[in-house]
């Protein structure tokens, strides 16, 4: 008859982390590549006006402009002037769609001249940045 040591039960009991410790190691990996990460422009500090219907969906091929509280303007991060704004919109190959990001602090008026030279682009998916 054979009997069991002390030392026989410890074996028995120890359980192997190797192969989980790799399995975790992988799977941090795994989602660090797969993770997308979205470039938003941000060459000027605007404070965006709040909404409760905020949405976050934007097309894939867009345009940006941004409007500075002093009335900077930057289309796609490149200044721009107010005049030259429809013709470089036109030139933007199959890029149908426009999101503005105007600074709060920026008088309305300002704001519709800029959709109307969007619209003078004849770009019709116009959207506002909000928060």
């Amino acid at each position: 008859m054979r009997f069991r040591s002390r030392r026989d039960e410890a074996d028995e009991l120890r359980v192997e982390l190797t192969s989980m410790t790799d399995i975790v190691f992988l799977l941090l990996i795994f989602f660090m590549v797969s993770t997308t990460f979205v470039e938003f422009h941000r060459q000027l500090r605007l404070q965006l006006p709040e909404s409760p219907a905020a949405d976050a969906v934007t097309p894939a091929r867009q345009h940006v402009i941004d409007i500075g509280p002093q009335g900077t303007l930057l289309l796609d991060g490149e200044p721009v002037r107010l005049e030259e704004l429809p013709q470089r919109l036109r030139q933007g190959g199959g890029t149908r769609a426009v999101i503005i990001r105007a600074d709060k602090r920026l008088a309305y008026g300002q704001v519709v001249s800029v959709l109307g030279l969007v619209r003078q682009a004849n770009i019709a998916d116009i959207a506002v940045a909000v928060r």
